[in-house]
């Protein structure tokens, strides 16, 4: 059950009468956790038993007349309140996703990861990991992540005005493919930026960081722009170099540490990149190849 597209509240998992009213429970909290939904909801017919997944004291489960479901708008303020939301993040966590009419939805656990970050900003989370394999739709992602905010006209010191984002990788194909397709609904907000000339009229700009970066031939395009220009900095790839030690790409990152910083990345942690994993902390949400497998969303491999 969907709170509005893009936002599920419930699972239900129907018995026939047969059964008891909680028959169904097991399953449902199965779902209710691969789904990452609030509430979970077991019946056979004669009535529902909720369990509430959001509650950390008092009532979790409690049975409910068939005519006594909660509405809509109820479970969404119970979920609100749970999360401790106030006015203006339930604002934000509610936005709509951008919909190109083709009648496509993210995937489930591209919701997931959408959501998560999203609420992950809202509360103040300054370094944020994603975990997805390759070819689960990392780019669908990051561009849904940013049009929620961007809509919204959220920014980091919370002042009337739409965020300035960049889209940060270590490949030309990695930078020019998204700006010049998935992220077309942005329009003249986009920018990349790999001149000596820094534009700083836009609010979604794109850059590899050998363009921003200091070296011998290089000035550092990157403090052209003041320390808190960005709002969010989302990290393709991140795993490459970039929150390395070492890396002098790791400048470029620690020069913007006002901003909000997403690191997205198809590796999990092991030994050759742990530096990314201290740096952004443990993932708020992982996808892995298995899953994707398991989901018939990627092919088995060989």
């Amino acid at each position: 059950l969907f709170y509005k597209p893009n936002i599920p509240l419930a699972v239900i998992e129907a018995k026939d009468n047969k059964h008891s009213v909680g028959a169904g429970m097991a399953q449902a909290l199965a779902y209710a956790e691969i789904l990452d939904v609030p509430f979970a909801y077991s019946s056979n017919g004669d009535a529902f038993l909720e369990h509430d997944r959001t509650a950390t004291s008092g009532t979790v489960t409690r049975e409910i007349p068939l005519d006594q479901f909660p509405a809509p708008e109820e479970l969404w303020q119970r979920y609100c309140k749970a999360k401790g939301w106030t006015d203006s993040q339930q604002q934000v966590n509610a936005q709509d996703y951008h919909d190109d009419g083709s009648g496509k939805s993210p995937r489930y656990y591209q919701e997931i990861a959408i959501n998560r970050t999203v609420q992950a900003v809202l509360q103040g989370r300054r370094r944020i990991l994603l975990t997805m394999a390759t070819g689960t739709g990392k780019t669908v992602v990051a561009f849904q992540i940013c049009w929620k905010l961007w809509e919204a006209g959220w920014n980091a010191r919370g002042e009337r005005r739409r965020p300035r984002i960049l889209y940060l990788a270590d490949r030309n194909i990695l930078i020019d493919d998204p700006k010049d397709k998935t992220f077309t609904p942005f329009g003249d907000a986009r920018w990349k930026i790999e001149n000596v000339d820094p534009v700083k009229s836009r609010e979604m700009y794109f850059a590899i960081y050998q363009s921003l970066a200091k070296d011998e031939r290089r000035p550092g395009l990157f403090r052209e722009y003041q320390p808190d220009f960005f709002d969010l900095i989302i990290v393709d790839e991140c795993h490459r170099g970039s929150a390395r030690d070492e890396s002098n790409w790791r400048e470029i990152l620690e020069y913007f540490a006002p901003a909000y910083q997403l690191g997205m990345t198809a590796t999990p942690l092991r030994d050759d990149n742990r530096d990314t994993y201290a740096y952004f902390g443990d993932p708020i949400y992982t996808y892995s190849l298995r899953q994707g497998i398991e989901d018939g969303f990627l092919a088995p491999y060989r």
